[in-house]
């Protein structure tokens, strides 16, 4: 088992920048993938970035060149650095852990509201 609990959400302009946190129960070292989701309203769950054990990272093209995951294993937190953001971003952005063996972990979210 492992809990997710994400942060820096927030309201911003268009153009500005946002960097949310996933701060996980436990050593993510293990952990087979994390990533980044986003649900906007009216609109299924998609995936924004992965990070991958291996350190392989697919990012979604709405995202390619502004958006950025990363990962602290000594501090079990893994980052999504968004930049240039529009307003097409606003959504509740949910962090997503997945273990192999133990199966997929969600966080409850953060809001993110981008303002034209």
């Amino acid at each position: 088992q492992v809990q997710l609990v994400e942060s820096g959400g927030g309201l911003v302009q268009a153009g500005g920048s946002l960097r949310l946190s996933c701060a996980a129960s436990r050593s993510i070292y293990s952990l087979n993938t994390m990533g980044w989701y986003r649900q906007a309203p009216g609109k299924q769950r998609e995936l924004v970035a992965a990070l991958t054990k291996g350190s392989t990272i697919n990012y979604a093209d709405s995202v390619k060149g502004r958006f950025t995951i990363s990962r602290d294993n000594a501090k079990n937190t893994v980052y999504l650095q968004m930049n240039s953001l529009k307003p097409e971003d606003t959504a509740v952005y949910y962090c997503n852990a997945v273990d192999f063996i133990w199966g997929e972990f969600w966080g409850k979210g953060t809001l993110v509201t981008v303002s034209s």
